[in-house]
């Protein structure tokens, strides 16, 4: 029986995660990452909680656009997986980069909340 009410919870999630990103919010970004976060890029880049909100946050990167192309989402218990393709301009040191990548993403419930403690990135 597919969990419908847990796979609605992680698409709010995951819509939350959109808008910290894109807003470089460090409070809500901070509150859907689990401190053992495990964050990857796809440029192979590996991140801890601290390192990725940090650079999420510092103001270097400005977002214009983020948008999660063909979301799914599905719940195995007290986990959960998003997969999707991220699609976004953003203004880095001056310069406009177009970014198109897909991401995997491995959810936990903690305290009743739905927090992210894997996200990788890769090519497409």
């Amino acid at each position: 029986m597919e969990d419908i009410v847990g796979e609605a919870a992680i698409a709010q999630a995951l819509e939350a995660y959109r808008k910290g990103l894109l807003t470089a919010n460090k409070a809500q970004l901070e509150a859907l990452c689990m401190d053992q976060v495990s964050y990857g890029h796809s440029s192979g880049l590996l991140q801890t909680k601290a390192e990725f909100i940090a650079d999420a946050t510092s103001g270097k990167t400005t977002w214009k656009s983020i948008n999660f192309e063909n979301p799914t989402n599905r719940v195995i218990g007290d986990s959960a997986i998003s997969r999707y393709i991220f699609v976004g301009e953003n203004e880095r040191e001056g310069k406009t980069n177009a970014l198109k990548f897909g991401v995997v993403m491995v959810w936990h419930q903690q305290g009743g909340h739905w927090k992210l403690l894997v996200r990788q990135g890769y090519k497409v």
